[in-house]
């Protein structure tokens, strides 16, 4: 019988050592080699061991290619991406073209270079990857799915072969991604008070003679913003906003268009789409009004803005976009240069003067005016022969710097808005003095204008400029940058009220309220006795000479029409009457 299971087996009885035998030659020789062969069967084993190692951690072929492209996808490194390709498909697929193929794909979906997360490639045989991919879209949500990239030899590496489908998850080859959308019905434009500036296909609304100012136009997207609409969903045959708060509110008006999203002829997404929304504006109707009156079918600009939040109450003209010398406004900026950087004070006192040199060339007051005294004496007289040498002193790295940090050569928040400049290099004294004083190559809007008088009512803190009233609501009177010192602000606020008081802007004066202001009267061809050659300014706030930031900022500027104590500063004073009548 079979012995069973756990049973111990009989021991064997212990051999005599008389019964042993010598070993013989042959098991000495059995003996040498089964010792020889146990080393060299370990060596054998680790040697298989450590290949099935290494053969594991170097991958497959195209792995690390694969890994790059993937990696380099969710940075919009189509360098990189690029790099990876076979000699074929670099030499059909351009850098330019290979990236600019990806990005109108992207554009397609209304995605952004930088929408896309590529996920771990994996592989799927025959030399093929699989690249989960995630594309936030604008209007379509999030997009999943893979590319499935193709690997082959390309001379000693291994590379991807690219086709344009692989531009975007569900593709196949030959295949393209199409978008096909409806635009929803506009959005309303109201006024701060809720009243409509326009609404429906016809834009009507209930009170024309604001609207007809401010709301602008809206017509076929134009040529250079082309590729801006198309990437917002928007189809090339829709009417968009092209001028007035038709423009700057576009998105919100816009709304979110319907559609589809297919690749071939199978939809891969979908959008509900939603209606453009309500828009609550910063227009005061009243002030707006006055602002349309005060052009009086002038070319030029008036923008009226509340310094507390940045709302602008009302524009007229051309207010925004253009641009001109802002002559002796301009002095607010170098004269709160100066002061911070200490090279005037109120202490200071200067000749009286007709005039000064520069590099050789005469810089004269207006009308050849004998001006001079304390530095707020020469500022409500408007002293060219002060204020043109003083920018020099100051140095044109500085004035440069005082123009940056009140607005000058940053793009304007507000769409569509020109941006007001002065060069970085002012060269030789002549050129700073003349840029001191608003000349030279300075150029500024209405805008900008009104913005430097808005900073000087904050105490020096810069607002930022809005037509839109939710975010006027959140503005805080003591956000924004100091754009100069608080100090500085203070005594710019005291010598503009000299100039409203018994200097150069008088004109401007509001019964029974401090009104702080600045005349400017910028030549545009000199020298010349035609008042239709010089632009005439006036920016201002009010209440002034309290301790509460002053609820009312205007800007005007009329080109060709004088002296900017004649004829800007009493528009100005109807546009601020009106704001302070609102309070």
């Amino acid at each position: 019988m079979s012995e069973k299971p756990n049973q111990p087996r009989p021991k064997r009885a212990a051999a005599s050592p008389r019964s042993e035998s010598k070993p013989t030659e042959a098991h000495k020789r059995n003996d040498l080699l089964l010792r020889r062969a146990v080393p060299l069967a370990l060596v054998a084993g680790l040697a298989f061991l450590f290949g099935a190692i290494a053969g594991t951690s170097s991958g497959s072929a195209g792995e690390d290619e694969v890994r790059a492209y993937a990696q380099a996808w969710s940075k919009a490194d189509w360098a990189t991406m690029h790099a990876q390709l076979t000699t074929q498909a670099q030499e059909s697929s351009p850098l330019l073209d290979f990236a600019q193929s990806n990005r109108t794909t992207l554009a397609t979906a209304t995605a952004t270079e930088r929408s896309v997360r590529a996920g771990e490639p994996k592989k799927a045989g025959d030399g093929r990857w699989q690249v989960p991919l995630t594309i936030r879209t604008r209007i379509f949500g999030t997009v999943r799915g893979d590319v499935v990239l193709q690997t082959v030899e390309d001379g000693d590496n291994t590379r991807i072969a690219w086709i344009p489908s692989n531009a975007f998850p569900d593709l196949r080859p030959g295949q393209q991604l199409t978008r096909n959308t409806t635009m929803p019905e506009r959005g309303s434009l109201l006024t701060k008070d809720g009243q409509v500036l326009a609404e429906g296909s016809a834009r009507t609304s209930s009170i024309p003679a604001v609207s007809s100012e401010v709301v602008g136009q809206i017509g076929p997207i134009p040529a250079g913003r082309a590729l801006e609409i198309d990437a917002l969903g928007i189809p090339p045959d829709a009417q968009v906003g092209i001028s007035g708060l038709e423009l700057i509110f576009q998105p919100q008006l816009a709304g979110r268009p319907s559609g589809t999203l297919s690749a071939g002829n199978r939809v891969i997404a979908r959008s509900a789409g939603s209606s453009g929304e309500k828009v609550r504006t910063t227009i005061v109707p009243s002030v707006e009004l006055a602002a349309i009156s005060a052009m009086t079918g002038r070319q030029g600009g008036v923008v009226a803005m509340n310094p507390r939040n940045g709302a602008i109450e009302a524009f007229a003209g051309q207010a925004f976009s253009l641009l001109q010398p802002p002559g002796s406004t301009f002095k607010v900026v170098s004269t709160a240069g100066a002061l911070d950087a200490g090279v005037a004070s109120t202490k200071s006192t200067y000749p009286f003067m007709s005039g000064v040199e520069l590099s050789g060339f005469r810089i004269s007051n207006a009308g050849g005016e004998v001006c001079g005294g304390t530095l707020g004496e020469a500022f409500a007289e408007s002293c060219n022969s002060v204020f043109a040498p003083l920018g020099a002193k100051l140095g044109g790295a500085k004035l440069v710097a005082a123009a940056q940090r009140f607005g000058f050569n940053r793009i304007s928040p507000i769409p569509g808005a020109a941006q007001s400049t002065i060069p970085v290099q002012l060269g030789d004294d002549l050129n700073v003095g003349a840029s001191a004083i608003g000349q030279g190559q300075v150029q500024a809007s209405t805008l900008q204008m009104t913005l430097v008088a808005a900073t000087v009512a904050r105490r020096g803190r810069l607002v930022t400029p809005t037509l839109s009233q939710a975010k006027a609501d959140q503005t805080k009177p003591s956000s924004g940058a100091q754009a100069i010192k608080a100090s500085t602000a203070e005594i710019l606020e005291r010598f503009m009220i000299g100039v409203v008081r018994g200097g150069t802007g008088t004109a401007a004066a509001v019964p029974g309220v401090t009104v702080a202001g600045k005349t400017g009267t910028a030549e545009l061809r000199s020298p010349s006795e035609n008042p239709e050659d010089t632009d005439a300014w006036f920016i201002a706030f009010a209440p002034a000479g309290k301790k509460k930031i002053a609820s009312g900022a205007v800007g005007v500027l009329f080109v060709g029409a004088g002296a900017g104590g004649e004829t800007a500063a009493p528009a100005a004073q109807g546009v601020l009457s009106a704001m302070l009548a609102q309070r």
